[in-house]
């Protein structure tokens, strides 16, 4: 039992820090991504990270409670079970159909087989166990055939009448047994008394100070108050600072390399840095959990080297913590239908993945291997485009070519293949119906063949299309032979990275997002070669109601990255809102009910139309008058 007792314990605290442990789930997703050796020397860091102790103690542990676990598995298992049912006739060996008669003749010669005075020991017996099974077979044989024993066998299950039942705590005796069982009291009410309600009570009101988007509600707030509608990326990044001071731990570690980060990071930036520290209201020691975040968020943002492993540490665990604050500061902006803080949030996260300063378009460029912020700017005015830089830079024989190359094969620039409003069962839009907006998407790499559209194509109306508008599904499945290219190239973000997009329907005019941003991932790599390399997905919204149709509402359609900078693709859509279209209705052969009837009455009082009675004679002698005379026109045509 206390096996039993163990494996039930470390089976609740294993089963779910197994099931929510990234480093045995999420590193197995995908074993392919960027091909550049940046790339590939960052995928073997975070590998090296995961077998590290001092990294990883979750896994030390879970190696250890695992194996713990099958132990105490094998030993209960393998372990001989004492108690059992007490059955004579199995103690005796006999079939539970014998007589008296054939009982008793099986115990005499079980007793001159058995009796200790005629049992020659061997070298595993001993006297003691000869007496104990002797004992044992006599028991048997009285209670199958004394009346008293057999009915107190039949009524307690024991030859010797009602057995005392004892009941303790599943641990092994020399534990609970002697002078230990003091402390294992003592062990118990800490653990039961103390440890236990601390644990569930931290644990409730700490849940009940975050908001469902998992984030303190102190962080929440200050992203309430601290964009507005005109917010653009600083004023992001700055209520983003704010949250930091609630949501990380205090430390008070490595002040002196701190400063100098911050010196640092002064000189590159000048004035903006005072203006983000302002917005972010980091002041210095009344804010140092703020400050000290504020700093390594920026330390990586300008790709500042940090020598000391433990401020990398904390570094990494701000940055992954970022996009979580992101999505509530994203619905926040939502909440309020807010267009432009909406695009900076979602824009925010490609900067964050490519450790870029946020805003600066000037330096997408620095996102390929070997090629640094500084020389980005220079590079955006030589060439305006992604195959054009690769072009110049293989003219002039750079030797970073065939890694910015590697890299490229694999990047993330979205085709927009079609992009259309559609509703079930109708062909227009109506007031107040339910439209999906269709976007067929691929990922087109800027060294890949240019891909000759056709203009048909999007008008094509196949089977796989009404199944997928019909489906459940946002995504369609993807294309039989696609892939979506594995972890995307992100070398300064501390963890695998796999690509994705938003899809936002707004209206610029006005400010205003449509409908609440999708977030969109696995978007198949075209290859030239098959004829559907793109997938479907759709986002399902109400259309207004409106007073006048037909109205047409133009509207704007965003796919923005979030892991590539300036990877953005926008187009202009229109949603006409028409009547419905009228039904036709068959004429009702019905004739009008007659005068006199109780329906013609009820027709009358409503004004309706009735059958009049000298009509319908009228109409019989009509019709007879013109059979007769169409039986004599036949008869004459006869003679």
């Amino acid at each position: 039992m206390a096996a039993y007792f163990l494996i039930t314990f470390l089976l609740v605290l294993l089963v779910p820090l197994t099931l929510s442990s990234p480093t045995v789930f999420k590193q197995k997703t995908s074993k392919e991504g960027c091909p550049c050796e940046e790339c590939i020397k960052h995928r073997s860091t975070l590998k090296q990270g995961f077998f590290n102790p001092k990294a990883r103690r979750r896994t030390i542990f879970l190696l250890i409670g695992w194996t713990l676990c099958g132990f105490l598995t094998y030993k209960a298992v393998t372990s001989k079970v004492e108690n059992k049912v007490y059955n004579p006739f199995e103690i005796l060996d006999i079939s539970t159909s014998a007589t008296t008669k054939d009982i008793k003749s099986h115990y005499k010669k079980l007793s001159r087989k058995f009796h200790p005075d005629k049992v020659k020991l061997t070298e595993n017996q001993t006297m003691e166990s000869v007496e104990a099974y002797f004992v044992e077979i006599t028991k048997a044989y009285k209670a199958l055939t004394d009346e008293v024993i057999r009915q107190n066998w039949e009524r307690y299950g024991h030859p010797d009448g009602r057995q005392e039942v004892t009941m303790g705590i599943a641990l092994p005796k020399w534990i609970v047994e002697g002078p230990n069982r003091n402390w294992v009291l003592a062990g118990y009410g800490i653990i039961f008394g103390g440890l236990l309600p601390a644990f569930v009570g931290n644990w409730w009101f700490g849940n009940r100070d975050k908001t469902k988007d998992g984030v303190k509600a102190r962080s929440a707030a200050a992203f309430f108050k601290g964009i507005t509608e005109e917010s653009g990326m600083d004023d992001v990044v700055g209520a983003l600072g704010k949250s930091f001071e609630w949501e990380r731990p205090e430390k008070k570690t490595q002040a002196a390399e701190l400063d100098e980060l911050e010196k640092t990071i002064s000189q590159r930036l000048g004035d903006k840095w005072s203006n983000l520290k302002r917005i972010a209201e980091v002041v210095p020691e009344k804010h140092e959990v703020r400050r000290r975040a504020f700093i390594l968020l920026y330390a990586h943002l300008l790709r500042l080297p940090v020598s000391s492993s433990a401020l990398r540490a904390e570094q990494a665990k701000v940055l992954l913590q970022i996009p979580t604050l992101l999505n509530s500061l994203l619905n926040i902006s939502i909440s309020r239908n807010w267009l432009f803080p909406t695009l900076a949030v979602l824009r925010l996260h490609s900067y964050l993945a490519q450790a870029l300063v946020p805003g600066d378009s000037t330096v997408k460029y620095a996102q390929l291997p070997g090629i640094e912020p500084e020389e980005a700017k220079k590079l955006s005015r030589e060439a305006s485009a992604f195959d054009e830089l690769v072009d110049t830079m293989q003219q002039q024989k750079d030797g970073r070519t065939g890694e910015i190359k590697k890299a490229m094969s694999r990047w993330g620039r979205l085709d927009l293949v079609d992009a259309s409003f559609k509703v079930i069962g109708e062909r227009v839009v109506t007031p107040m119906s339910f439209v999906f907006l269709v976007v067929k998407l691929r990922i087109v790499p800027p060294t890949a063949q240019p891909i000759v559209k056709d203009e048909k194509e999007p008008a094509k109306k196949d089977d796989l299309d009404e199944k997928f508008l019909l489906s459940r599904k946002e995504s369609e499945d993807m294309p039989k032979g696609a892939h979506d290219g594995g972890w995307a190239h992100a070398p300064h973000w501390p963890a695998n990275r796999k690509p994705g997009w938003w899809l936002v329907l707004a209206d610029p005019k006005i400010g205003r997002v449509i409908v609440p941003p999708m977030r969109i991932t696995d978007v198949p790599i075209t290859d030239g070669t098959s004829a559907r390399d793109y997938r479907s997905y759709k986002l399902q919204f109400q259309a207004p109601p409106v007073q006048q149709t037909p109205l047409t509402l133009t509207w704007k359609l965003y796919l923005i990255s979030d892991t590539f900078v300036g990877e953005e693709v926008s187009k202009d859509m229109k949603l006409t809102i028409s009547a419905p279209l009228p039904e036709t209705v068959e004429e009702d052969e019905i004739s009008d009910p007659e005068e006199d009837s109780l329906a013609g009455q009820m027709a009358m009082m409503r004004g309706g139309k009735v059958k009049k009675r000298g009509e319908e004679e009228s109409d019989d002698e009509s019709t007879t008058d013109d059979d007769k005379e169409s039986d004599s026109d036949s008869s004459s045509d006869s003679d």
